[in-house]
């Protein structure tokens, strides 16, 4: 599959990038988040082009990398969308909340998809994180399988300091990578997490210096597809199997509700 599989309008006007290239056995997918101007905020659109990338990816596609263009990998959701109207034909975050409670869902349910195929078992998926990853960008480095960041990166969930809750899958592996006690600190005190201590608590697999992330990123990937195809797939759903308490696919459920019972209180739709 060459980038032309995906819809080049919408991977344009969403502001991503997307390359395949050879591996020894297989190819390696690249995702660039290329707003470098905005910090690579987000968008909806951002996030149908993820989930048109993840429905076409091919089969012999062994590692996916999630990167970002410029200073940041992402500043997190674009603020042009905080607002109670629609913005380019999409609904605005405020919009969300005075809609039907079905309706509702069904749109975030959308937006979650964007992130949800990262954790496929079929693949290994690394998100190479520098400089901010605020919100929305935390969430997507979260949906992947590792991470491997820069030493000026700056984690921080910021949704709960802004009335709102991480909708778009964070919940889930936040807990399962840092355990229930730092994930309930990190997302509620809104607080940054930089390097040293994203290794320490095992939310980052290795810190290296900026200049070093891209070259880091390649011998890692050249590292975990270095094996037989086959066996890597077995191993990664057994791995994927092992996590613990509530599935994605019910978190992913529950966060749907509980953003949709603030937006809808904030509409004054109870």
């Amino acid at each position: 599959m060459t980038s032309s599989s995906v819809d080049l309008d919408l991977l344009a006007r969403s502001g991503l990038r997307f390359d395949l290239t050879d591996l020894a056995d297989g190819r390696r997918a690249t995702i660039t988040l290329d707003r470098p101007d905005k910090l690579n905020a987000q968008s909806p659109d951002m996030w149908d082009a993820l989930r048109g990338i993840g429905e076409a990816l091919p089969d012999d596609v062994r590692v996916v990398v999630v990167r970002g263009a410029g200073r940041a990998f992402s500043a997190g959701l674009d603020r042009k969308y905080f607002t109670t109207g629609e913005v380019d034909g999409r609904p605005g975050i405020g919009s969300l909340g005075a809609m039907p409670e079905e309706e509702a869902d069904e749109i975030i349910a959308c937006f979650q998809e964007g992130f949800a195929w990262l954790r496929d078992p079929a693949r290994v998926t690394i998100a190479a994180v520098h400089g901010h990853a605020i919100g929305a960008g935390f969430q997507l480095a979260l949906a992947c399988d590792v991470r491997i960041v820069a030493d000026d990166v700056q984690f921080c969930m910021a949704e709960p300091r802004l009335g709102l809750v991480p909708d778009l899958g964070g919940t889930f592996p936040l807990v399962h990578t840092v355990g229930y006690a730092r994930a309930v600190e990190i997302c509620l005190s809104g607080r940054r997490v930089g390097a040293e201590e994203a290794v320490a608590i095992g939310l980052a697999l290795r810190a290296v210096p900026a200049a070093e992330l891209e070259k880091a990123t390649d011998e890692l990937v050249e590292s975990l597809a270095g094996g037989p195809r086959a066996a890597a797939r077995e191993t990664l759903g057994l791995l994927a199997a092992c996590t613990e308490g509530r599935d994605p696919a019910a978190a992913f459920a529950a966060e749907r509700k509980a953003q949709i019972r603030l937006l809808r209180a904030m509409a004054g739709n109870t």
